[in-house]
């Protein structure tokens, strides 16, 4: 599946379950979020997936936006070759992976 189909599929969804929370309550949650990429105020998802995809095997399960604290994170989620589930997390002001959890991680790294 080309990669804009996925991210159309993902995303899509998320939107209209809740999963992504807009930066701004006001308006409508999509349109903020796609503001606050636009202006650079936050990293697109699409340089995240492509960051994972140039970096791990496995496909994603999920996607969210999430704030903690005073940072804006995404949690992406993805399932690796041997069925390992992991959680990745990145500030989503400046795309920084900021943690690993997970079972047999190293599974699931490609070759440099």
């Amino acid at each position: 599946m080309k990669f804009r189909n996925l991210l159309m599929l993902l995303t899509l969804p998320l939107m209209m379950s809740g999963a992504l929370v807009p930066v701004s309550a006001d308006g409508d949650n999509w349109r903020d979020l796609h503001k606050e990429v636009k202006e650079g105020h936050l990293v697109g998802i699409g340089e995240i997936m492509d960051w994972l995809e140039a970096r791990y095997e496995g496909q994603i399960l999920e996607v969210e936006l999430e704030q903690e604290d005073d940072r804006i994170e995404y949690e992406v989620e993805m399932i690796g070759p041997r069925g390992q589930v992991v959680e990745f997390e990145f500030d989503a002001t400046n795309g920084e992976l900021l943690s690993v959890e997970g079972v047999n991680i190293e599974a699931m790294r490609k070759s440099p």
